[in-house]
């Protein structure tokens, strides 16, 4: 009896003495992560998530780490878009303390931080892309990311319907694996929402999320193989981060490139005027940070020439008061739609916030580009403080309009515009572009107008063009790249081509409605530069050889 009595007691000690190791363990480190699934229990039901550790073996072990450390213990889905996706994971949409009485009625109130922050929260630490050729249909569990694509943290999304636009552009790294998932999954996406936010986010706030053990799942569905771009391997790549991004907006069906790096948000609409469209860069020489925006608006039948003349008289109290200065207007065609370009300086009223301080006024340049389209259009702008460093943001604005999509419009490759977006058929003026800094500058607009409204309205000038381009391009992009290294070749490039500039500006002057016309200011315009830039030169050559050579014959007796 005292054998049991004693074998009872060391047994109880024994349990005792190893229960809190054996508790403590994370379940990580008793099993083989293929053998682990992950549940999420949220206030509308349940997810189960299979994992796809061979086609993105990073975000799987993170996600895993994140679930197992209680990250995701209350949090919700902040995004949820119908037919799409419910995206979820930001660590800012958690509610840990009580919420002011002002908040009551607000979404601010559902979480400690500020519902304009939602869907900019992570851990800290980054996960480089791991693209794959898994497709983004139903069910696929895929990471969120800012537009720098090494830039995944824990935000995640759960697509809704298939979204194959998606592909090879986020990490799919796991998918649901229970019938109740996919009813959940649909519970959520058919929520009451604002824009793309549920309008009572504790609906989708989840309760725990734990990993467990596969078998341990009663209604687990046996995996099939995940729908695959057929001959494509795409596992572990990454994108080179210094190059421009694409951006696809769905809620506006557009796409367009934005620098590296930089944050995209769709603000809500608060005035006809507000951005439907922002991205944020970094801060710069300036106040302000480097900004793109794009703000959406309704033609209302307005016809290009209607639209510009309102642009204009919005802007010309301030330029009646000498506050803003216009440096160019013009128009173009950009994939084969119109444009209206403003490049502009003013005064702004910078208010401090302060009673006891004065308002002071800041010098800001900024740059809008209007693509007319309809039923809608479209005006990308950019603004800055920084006078000296504003031609880098306006390339950027003008790589963001020059790739301008409409998705209902065009199966667009975003791989044939990342490196350098196309110049129209007409050609572009790269070697101007880099000397002046910009394609909004005077000279380089007065090259476009002229190639645009003049040469190319006639079948000469049009054939002039074609062969004029097949030689130009086989230097212009290594003459562009080098004036931007080197200042003191752009400046000589300056000089040279005022001649030509001052020539072509013989052809603002004349009418020129025949064929023969044409030709024959062409010709002569051709021949006036040829003059200036060989025959000149070679004359004046040659007359300075022969007064040396002069001079250098002895004197003869």
């Amino acid at each position: 009896m005292k054998n049991v009595i004693f074998g009872l007691i060391c047994g109880s000690l024994l349990v005792l003495g190893v229960t809190p190791f054996v508790s403590g363990a994370s379940i990580l480190d008793l099993y083989d992560h293929r053998e682990l699934v992950v549940l999420i229990e949220t206030r509308s039901g349940n997810f189960i998530i299979e994992f796809f550790h061979d086609d993105a073996p990073n975000h799987v072990e993170n996600f895993l780490y994140l679930i197992d450390s209680g990250f995701y213990d209350g949090v919700f889905f902040h995004r949820i878009i119908k037919d799409f996706m419910i995206q979820g994971g930001d660590p800012k949409t958690i509610k840990s303390f009580d919420a002011p009485a002002s908040e009551v009625g607000t979404l601010d109130y559902f979480s400690d931080a500020p519902a304009s922050e939602w869907g900019t929260g992570g851990p800290g630490d980054q996960i480089n892309a791991e693209f794959n050729n898994i497709k983004h249909n139903r069910g696929i569990v895929s990471m969120a990311r800012s537009q720098d694509p090494n830039s995944a943290g824990s935000q995640f999304f759960i697509v809704h319907q298939d979204s194959n636009f998606l592909d090879k552009e986020y990490t799919v790294f796991g998918i649901l694996a229970s019938e109740d998932s996919f009813r959940t999954l649909d519970r959520i996406a058919n929520l009451d929402v604002i824009g793309e936010t549920p309008e009572n986010p504790e609906q989708t706030r989840i309760l725990s999320a734990s990993v467990i053990k596969r078998d341990h799942v009663p209604d687990y569905l046996i995996l099939v193989a995940p729908m695959r771009h057929a001959g494509e391997s795409f596992t572990g790549s990454t994108i080179d981060p210094t190059l421009p991004q694409p951006y696809k907006s769905e809620r506006h069906g557009i796409k367009f490139l934005i620098p590296p790096g930089w944050i995209v948000q769709e603000p809500p609409k608060t005035s006809e005027n507000s951005p439907d469209i922002a991205a944020i860069g970094p801060l710069a020489g300036g106040e302000f940070p480097d900004s793109l925006t794009v703000t959406i608006k309704n033609t209302e039948g307005k016809t290009f020439e209607q639209i510009q003349t309102e642009k204009l008289n919005v802007l010309q109290p301030r330029i009646d008061d000498g506050s803003l200065a216009l440096k160019f207007t013009g128009t173009n065609e950009v994939q084969g739609r119109e444009t209206y370009s403003i490049y502009a300086q003013g005064l702004f009223i910078k208010n401090s916030g302060d009673t006891f301080m004065p308002e002071n006024t800041i010098d800001v340049v900024f740059a809008e580009v209007l693509i007319y389209s309809t039923p809608k259009y479209y005006i990308f702008s950019t603004s800055s403080d920084d006078l000296a460093g504003f031609d880098k943001q306006v390339q950027s604005l003008e790589r963001a309009v020059h790739s301008f999509q409409i998705l209902s419009e065009t199966d667009f490759e975003w791989e044939d515009s990342v490196d350098q977006p196309t110049e129209q058929e007409g050609g572009g003026c790269l070697i101007a572009t880099a000397a002046y800094g910009s394609e909004m500058a005077p000279q380089v607009q007065f090259l476009r107008e002229l190639r645009d409204n003049t040469v190319l309205q006639t079948q000469s000038g049009t054939a002039f063009m074609t062969g004029f381009n097949q030689f130009y391009y086989s230097f212009s992009p290594a003459v562009a790249d080098y004036e931007r290294e080197n200042p003191m070749f752009k400046e000589a490039v300056k000089v040279t081509l005022t001649p030509l500039l001052t020539s072509l500006a013989i052809l603002n002057y004349v009418d020129i409605d025949t064929e023969q016309e044409m030709l024959g200011y062409g010709i002569g315009v051709i021949l006036l530069n040829i003059g200036m830039y060989f025959v000149a030169p070679a004359a004046a050559i040659i007359a300075i050889k022969s007064r040396i050579r002069h001079r250098s014959k002895p004197f003869s007796i």
